[in-house]
């Protein structure tokens, strides 16, 4: 009953008592008996009152609950239901809003889900994305962007791109791009303190469902490792065409020579045809270097791993250089442990050694010393080959492995060199996974040490 007494079935009451008054007031003219009166008075009072507590209870709190509901679902809250006991159209009506309310909260948990992974993907692509709207402000920047140009994304979102972002081809890009409504793409360099970086820029205009222009996406690319590629097989190019080409031309030369006539002169001929001999093998030595880096460069080259007595390896190779160290007086100290054992390609650990022993003997001086020593962990051996020669410039330390790099050109080509040996021990030192240092100090020697480990872990 105390319902009957809250909002808004009280107002219904007040209503119904109204009616019961005019009621009155109509049978009060015709009725001369006031107890007959008020007993039909009070009869009509209770069964409106019944009528009304039952409208109430079946349809009207229902649909007020109903109502409720929905608000809430329209605020976000998919987890609020509306429960009715009976199979009436109003059961049927809660059936049809809880049914509502649980695809929504699925569809927005699969679209939150969409969205996050979305963001994800964007936020961590290995290129710069900002979105620019029709009127050049900017409503996003991934992370990438983010690391190539600084700052964090608050100093970006919702400002105009041209007050933000200072690059002229930036906003060249964004002007083509809203101007003929078609991909554009650009390049230009960037600087990251010193580092200097290669970009390339790609601005795609957005449209909306009418076709009409709703803004740009711009991606940028980071092409500093294509460009540093492109610029190192120009070099390769043009140093490996002006190795071939002294050879090729002293070979050339000096057989035109004997050709005019100088075979006659058995002294010149046959200091000419040591000078070809000498030249064709420096160039069969340049192209046997040049398989070989090829060889380790491509995709598919695998190692030919054993176990492997690295004191044999460097006694062996000691032997074959043998000849070479005694024209030159060249006393050499090898200091390796039996036990020093590792997992390697035989071949490739030779020529290692090869090379570098190679390098020592050429830039050492007569009645110099060359020492190998190796040294013997629980996981790696360490090999370091030392000697007493020239030395190398500090300056000249981190060129030293690239391709055709040479301290003193005319000296390395009077020793037979192809300025590639160490290119070569360095790719051969990397795909075992180890690594190699050199120190140097000019006219007192050269250390090179090279750490392998002694199982190479795939």
């Amino acid at each position: 009953m105390k319902a009957l007494f809250k909002k808004p079935l009280a107002t219904y009451l007040f209503g119904v008592f109204i009616v019961v008054f005019a009621t009155g007031l109509v049978l009060y003219q015709i009725v001369d008996n006031i107890v007959i009166l008020g007993s039909v008075l009070l009869t009509q009072f209770i069964i409106l009152t019944l009528f009304l507590m039952h409208l109430y209870e079946r349809y009207i709190r229902p649909i007020k609950k109903a109502t409720s509901t929905i608000e809430e679902i329209v605020k976000g809250n998919y987890r609020a239901r509306f429960h009715h006991p009976s199979n009436d159209s109003i059961g049927l009506l809660s059936t049809k809003i809880n049914s509502l309310a649980r695809n929504i909260g699925e569809f927005a948990r699969h679209e939150k889900m969409q969205s996050e992974q979305l963001s994800t993907v964007i936020d961590n692509t290995q290129s710069g994305l900002i979105l620019v709207d029709a009127k050049g402000y900017i409503h996003f920047v991934n992370r990438k962007f983010i690391h190539i140009f600084g700052g964090v994304p608050k100093d970006y979102k919702g400002h105009l791109y041209y007050d933000i972002l200072e690059n002229e081809i930036i906003h060249e890009t964004v002007q083509k791009t809203f101007l003929y409504e078609k991909n554009v793409k650009e390049a230009f360099t960037h600087y990251k303190g010193i580092d200097k970086i290669y970009l390339e820029i790609v601005g795609a205009p957005i449209f909306n469902e009418k076709g009409m222009l709703k803004g740009a996406v711009l991606v940028i690319y980071d092409i500093t490792e294509m460009k540093k590629l492109e610029l190192m097989r120009k070099d390769f190019v043009a140093n490996v065409s002006h190795e071939l080409k002294t050879p090729i031309t002293s070979i050339k030369g000096f057989a035109e020579t004997l050709l005019d006539g100088t075979m006659d002169d058995k002294e010149a001929s046959k200091e000419f045809l040591g000078i070809i001999y000498n030249e064709s093998e420096r160039l069969q030595l340049l192209i046997e270097d040049l398989l070989i880096l090829s060889r380790l460069e491509k995709e598919d080259f695998q190692l030919v791993l054993s176990e492997i007595n690295l004191k044999q390896v460097v006694a062996e190779v000691a032997m074959l250089m043998k000849h070479k160290m005694d024209k030159k007086k060249l006393s050499l100290s090898v200091n390796i442990s039996d036990e020093a054992i590792i997992k390697a390609d035989k071949e490739r650990l030779k020529q290692v050694i090869i090379n570098l022993l190679d390098n020592a003997i050429n830039y050492t001086p007569v009645n110099g010393q060359i020492w190998i020593n190796g040294e013997n962990t629980k996981d790696e051996v360490m090999i370091e080959v030392r000697d007493t020669g020239i030395g190398i410039a500090q300056e000249a330390l981190p060129r030293i492995f690239e391709r055709f790099y040479r301290v003193d050109k005319a000296r390395s080509r009077d020793t037979g060199g192809t300025g590639l040996g160490l290119a070569i021990v360095k790719h051969i030192v990397e795909v075992h996974r180890g690594d190699i240092q050199i120190s140097s100090d000019l006219n007192k020697g050269t250390t090179v040490s090279v750490t392998f480990k002694k199982e190479l872990i795939d």
